[in-house]
């Protein structure tokens, strides 16, 4: 009998890419932990109105949009993996529509509470603590609308070739945690304060 032959036990050094993107993602996180906590500190302090209970109304649509994306970016990836291109284009085209209608909902959220209902960072403790929580979020969603819609452009152009799926990939887990962020911050922002 043949002895079997020894699996390669050899190390191999992990992606750059996804050392970066998960160092990234850990500091982001301590980030968002810090206005979170802050918000959450400052909760039901606020010694004049507006508060939350008489201007938030919670984002469904808005919510619902985004955390969809994060279904219709994994199916993209899919459809690149398989090589098809058509299908790659249409699911990340679409990720980027529902990023895209989460960010013009914000802004309008924004508009109504500035000029209809006065609270600004100035108003009182929530505001500056809302509008800081909920503006750091909107600017990562920012961030990865450009990333998304680069990618989308360049692989129109033909210039993202086959072999490089993994700078996918690192958009795609970028956009997942802007998703995953989300659900805390509408969990304290949405649903803990106004009933706080």
């Amino acid at each position: 009998m043949t002895a079997a032959p020894a699996q390669s036990l050899e190390w191999k050094m992990p992606s750059t890419r996804k050392v970066a993107v998960i160092s990234l993602i850990l500091t982001e996180s301590a980030l968002f932990t810090i206005f979170l906590v802050a918000y959450l500190f400052y909760m039901g302090r606020s010694l004049n109105p507006p508060y939350p209970s008489q201007v938030l109304t919670f984002p469904l649509f808005a919510t619902i949009a985004l955390l969809s994306s994060s279904f219709t970016i994994v199916f993209s990836e899919m459809a690149l993996h398989r090589g098809n291109r058509l299908a790659f284009h249409f699911w990340w085209a679409l990720t980027i529509a529902l990023g895209a209608y989460f960010l013009w909902f914000t802004g309008t959220e924004w508009k109504h509470l500035i000029f209809t209902e006065h609270l600004t960072l100035a108003t009182n403790v929530f505001g500056t603590t809302f509008y800081s929580l909920v503006g750091l979020h909107a600017s990562h969603v920012i961030i990865g609308l450009f990333l998304l819609t680069l990618i989308l452009v360049l692989s129109l152009l033909g210039k993202i070739p086959a072999d490089h799926t993994e700078h996918i990939e690192m958009i795609s887990w970028y956009w997942h945690f802007v998703d995953v962020i989300w659900i805390v911050v509408v969990t304290v922002v949405y649903i803990i304060s106004i009933r706080y």
